[in-house]
């Protein structure tokens, strides 16, 4: 699989995800444009990305690639907190 096509299949299945939860009577289409790549990167035959939207709700998604299985693999996590650890 091509870097391209990973993207590209992965993006899809966050749009579907969200479009799946969404309240649909808020009335809004959400499509794969909304979808943006932070970080992907391959390993062998093994892709993995952290995919995120430009929805306000602190969502983001990683997606793996198993390429000896050809399965794709989805985890959807929420940000419930971003805090400074520091070190003396």
């Amino acid at each position: 699989m091509k870097d391209i096509d990973f993207i590209q299949l992965g993006k899809e299945a966050v749009r579907d995800y969200v479009n799946l939860h969404l309240d649909k009577t808020d009335g809004i289409y959400f499509s794969i444009d909304n979808v943006y790549v932070v970080w992907f990167c391959k390993t062998l035959q093994n892709w993995k990305a952290l995919l995120s939207t430009n929805l306000p709700d602190g969502m983001y998604y990683e997606v793996t690639y198993d390429g000896d299985k050809n399965e794709m693999y989805v985890d959807c996590y929420k940000k419930w907190e971003n805090f400074v650890v520091r070190k003396d």
